[in-house]
């Protein structure tokens, strides 16, 4: 069984998506463990807040399959593929690391760069699997978080 983490967010009708695709990858995957969840301005375009969060699962889906049962899910609670990339969303949920595999697999860029770049991946990591290692920088989530500059975007933890 392979240890995945998945970032996710939403900025339309937020508290039920998030609350649907946890019902929903709970179906899929059986237990999930649960980051707290965050509260963030839009990031790369003007629009409302997300909710973010992370998850973790153990599947046994190779890294295509599980993109792919990651699609559906995001399609079933209303996703607009029509919308450019930074734009609004009922749900989004990327795969952030699949073990500690690092490059492209199944056309899936592991780890996700956003791990790096986006106060509302790593502090969730930071917060729920501190010694979990970044697969390809090699330092724990919470040196991470330690390192990276928390005034560059505005977070803050919700209650749903």
């Amino acid at each position: 069984m392979a240890v995945v983490l998945l970032g996710l967010g939403s900025n339309q009708n937020a508290v039920h998506s998030i609350q649907a695709a946890l019902v929903a990858l709970t179906k899929t995957f059986g237990q999930l463990t649960l980051s707290p969840i965050y509260e963030s301005e839009a990031v790369g375009f003007d629009g409302d807040n997300f909710l973010n969060m992370v998850v973790e699962i153990n599947t046994k889906l190779a890294v295509g399959e599980l993109w792919q049962v990651l699609r559906d899910i995001e399609d079933a609670h209303g996703r607009d593929r029509t919308q450019p990339k930074f734009a609004g969303r009922t749900l989004d949920i990327d795969i952030l690391t699949y073990d500690q595999k690092v490059g492209t697999i199944d056309s899936v860029v592991l780890p996700r760069d956003e791990i790096l770049k986006n106060a509302f991946v790593l502090k969730p990591l930071a917060d729920t699997w501190p010694q979990y290692v970044h697969p390809e920088v090699n330092q724990t989530y919470q040196a991470l978080w330690a390192a990276y500059d928390q005034s560059s975007q505005k977070l803050w933890p919700v209650e749903l």
